[in-house]
């Protein structure tokens, strides 16, 4: 059973950002630059893994992913495996998986205590034990994207020929449009890249839907077999209530009744 840790305030033993990162990339062999990339979850998986052996499965945890639902899993299966050990821990996923400094640096900070308080020494071989898979660089932020060139890079075309002598202010401007378009530019490159991670989110959420569909559907199937049974019959009230200014598409209404 793991030792608990209840001491989360600050104190001169807190380590900084820097010789956190460092200490988990020595450990894992991984490849973490900020403290946000945590947000995944997976590098507490194996350190749970390195701890307690089979207290988890490696198998369960998405090492190198940027799909929330995902890191929600990671975190589901490292409180799992929390319940398995005996850790009181009650993990914050919800602030965690949003990828923000602060809470993940102050869960890191208690994590580091608990490790301390559990670790033995013994040998691990963190890459061979995940299967050779990297590990780092995918949470957080993600990572940077490259950029094409900006419109400020592009050939101006001949505006003519001035004859009057341009005045100071005129010159000033003039200097400063290139600078402005190359802002415009960069900010259109931050909106593309930020479209790109919602879609890439909103497959997984379609996916994860998808998934919980069809086992409520087979649930349903199921029950309709056996609909005679009192049990089943509150399981289907269950499965076909309706909220306020919701429901079903025309055609389903009667559908267990085939």
């Amino acid at each position: 059973m793991a030792v608990n840790v209840y001491s989360t305030s600050v104190t001169s033993d807190n380590m900084s950002r820097n010789d956190l990162i460092a200490w988990i990339n020595d450990s894992l062999d991984a490849n973490f630059s900020k403290i946000e990339e945590l947000c995944t979850g997976s590098a507490y998986c194996q350190f749970m893994h390195m701890l307690f052996p089979g207290s988890i499965s490696l198998r369960k945890v998405k090492m190198n992913t940027k799909l929330e639902h995902e890191y929600i899993n990671n975190f589901k299966t490292l409180q799992a495996s929390f319940t398995k050990t005996g850790v009181d821990k009650i993990i914050p996923v919800e602030k965690l998986v949003k990828g923000r400094f602060q809470d993940n640096f102050e869960f890191v900070q208690w994590f580091k205590k608990f490790f301390d308080a559990n670790y033995d020494g013994q040998e691990y071989d963190a890459l061979n034990e995940r299967g050779g898979e990297p590990l780092g660089g995918a949470g957080g932020k993600g990572p940077a994207k490259a950029m094409p060139r900006s419109m400020a890079s592009r050939p101006t075309k001949p505006v003519g020929v001035v004859k009057s002598t341009p005045a100071r202010g005129a010159s000033a401007g003039m200097k400063t449009a290139p600078k402005a378009m190359g802002d415009q530019s960069h900010k259109i490159i931050e909106l593309e890249n930020e479209i790109k991670e919602l879609e890439t989110t909103v497959e997984g959420l379609e996916k994860e839907r998808d998934f919980y569909f069809g086992k409520l559907r087979d649930i349903e199937v199921l029950c309709q077999e056996h609909a005679e049974l009192p049990l089943v019959k509150n399981i289907m009230d269950i499965l076909y209530a309706t909220e306020d200014g919701f429901a079903p598409p025309e055609g389903e209404a009667g559908e267990e009744e085939y």
